[in-house]
């Protein structure tokens, strides 16, 4: 990456375990895709719950921004439900994976795999 990556938390406490997590997970998108130029995440509660990671109580929020020449991908986990991403790790997982599947659609797209349809005129 040509930016350091880059972790921000709004309303929770910083976790060295939370951060390790999420630069596993960008070391992943890296293997899949070596032209990444900038990752951006954000780890954030609504409500301030910052008593624990691990504890239940209001709904984690995960941002992804990845940049890549020509192209930006966004993930972002807002749950309707306040009790789908009470653990971070989960909440974590979810946005990852949805990185990942936007990537390797866009690396298809780039190879030629994917049809896209012409825009109307």
């Amino acid at each position: 990456m040509q930016i350091p990556l880059q972790i921000t938390f709004h309303g929770v406490d910083h976790s060295e375990a939370v951060e390790t997590r999420i630069r596993e997970k960008v070391a992943k998108l890296e293997q899949l895709y070596d032209r990444i130029t900038s990752c951006r995440v954000v780890v954030e509660t609504h409500h301030r719950n910052t008593s624990n990671l691990h504890k239940k109580g209001e709904p984690f929020h995960i941002r992804i921004d990845l940049t890549m020449p020509g192209a930006e991908l966004v993930v972002k986990r807002d749950p309707k439900e306040s009790h789908v991403h009470e653990d971070i790790f989960v909440a974590l997982r979810d946005a990852f994976t949805s990185m990942e599947r936007q990537l390797k659609e866009f690396i298809a797209r780039q190879r030629g795999e994917i049809k896209t349809h012409a825009a109307p005129a």
